[in-house]
């Protein structure tokens, strides 16, 4: 009895107001579930990349690359020989992927026509971010233990620069028209922004109220970082000036960011099973509009600008070890074969 007023109520405001408003109606807030997109495999995950002209998600897992095509959402490849890889950066222009293979400390330059590696450079310490500067056609990998940035270009191969950081980074992004790349340095409360002509630490910015940041999206336009802070907070930070311009609580684990310019939506994926989505209402002014359930453990994400879906990866757990004295906190084990992406997005669906 209680349902017909408002499906009654979702049809009116529908006839009255827009599409979008019926969509919040119905889950409310612009994201809901979508599908699930069956990986399968054993070990762990880290980055997931989009390269939106050539319609393909890139995803890291064990020793390899995984390729799913983003418009029949199946996997149709796989790039392998990356020993711990963290992620791949793809440069569509060149058609070259680039990845970072922390055990090995060396980056791939993989074809990815054919998926097959050209060859590889040597990197500092266990790289784990890794991306692509389309405006002077280098790569960046940013090196957890070794501290420090190796840029190479993307073509050669052939290193440019070591650049020593100030403490551990984590997830970076580029600004093309402005010529810096931004850098999380998660141990320091601090982002640094990167000359990409000099290889020189220009600023180096506190983030505070945030701490310990892990992911990091940009809107260029309006020249605005977001930063994933592991004390619950999205900091929305001036990439010109590095001040902090808003703040909006997020959940808890943040490890990923990403930033949608044609609907101005910011994303947290968090480690407890949501995903924060804010609007940046204007430069100055960020406003939390949902958070997205997701599944526990879903901490990585990437956002396909084409379609404005967000893709999760995910998997399920064996059951939670008992604590030992050596191993207060353990973490569960993977089931062998249930590696998943897990796809959100904003079309109606069908009701039931």
């Amino acid at each position: 009895m209680k349902r017909l007023p408002h499906q009654f109520i979702c049809l009116v405001a529908s006839a009255i107001f827009s599409t979008a408003f019926v969509s919040r109606c119905r889950a409310d807030g612009p994201y809901h579930f979508l599908k699930e997109i069956t990986v399968g495999g054993e070990g762990g995950w880290d980055y997931l990349s989009v390269d939106e002209a050539a319609r393909r998600l890139y995803l890291s897992h064990a020793t390899k690359v995984v390729v799913i095509d983003l418009d029949k959402d199946e996997v149709v490849g796989e790039i392998a020989d990356t020993p711990g890889v963290h992620g791949l950066a793809p440069a569509p222009e060149l058609q070259r992927g680039f990845t970072s293979n922390g055990r090995e400390s060396k980056a791939s330059i993989v074809d990815l026509k054919t998926l097959k590696t050209l060859s590889k450079v040597d990197t500092g310490e266990n790289p784990d971010a890794i991306l692509y500067d389309p405006g002077q056609q280098e790569v960046y990998t940013f090196n957890g233990r070794g501290q420090s940035a190796t840029v190479f270009e993307a073509k050669t191969g052939k290193v440019l620069a070591t650049i020593a950081l100030p403490g551990r980074p984590e997830f970076p992004a580029v600004d093309p028209q402005a010529g810096r790349v931004y850098d999380n340095i998660e141990d320091k409360n601090e982002v640094v922004a990167i000359d990409t002509k000099t290889h020189q630490v220009t600023n180096t910015w506190a983030i505070a109220p945030g701490e310990e940041a892990s992911g990091m999206a940009i809107d260029a336009a309006h020249h605005r970082l977001f930063l994933g802070c592991h004390n619950k907070l999205m900091v929305m930070m001036d990439s010109v000036t590095g001040k902090v311009v808003g703040t909006v609580p997020i959940g808890d684990r943040v490890d990923a960011n990403a930033f949608d310019p044609g609907t101005q939506f910011a994303f947290s994926s968090n480690g407890d099973g949501t995903v924060t989505i804010a609007h940046e209402e204007s430069p100055d002014k960020l406003v939390v509009v949902q958070t997205l359930a997701t599944e526990r453990g879903a901490r990585t994400m990437a956002l396909d600008p084409k379609t404005h879906r967000i893709y999760l990866a995910s998997a399920k757990y064996e059951a939670q070890p008992a604590p030992t004295a050596d191993a207060p906190r353990q973490r569960p084990k993977i089931i062998p074969g249930s590696f998943k992406v897990i796809v959100y997005g904003t079309e109606k669906v069908a009701e039931h």
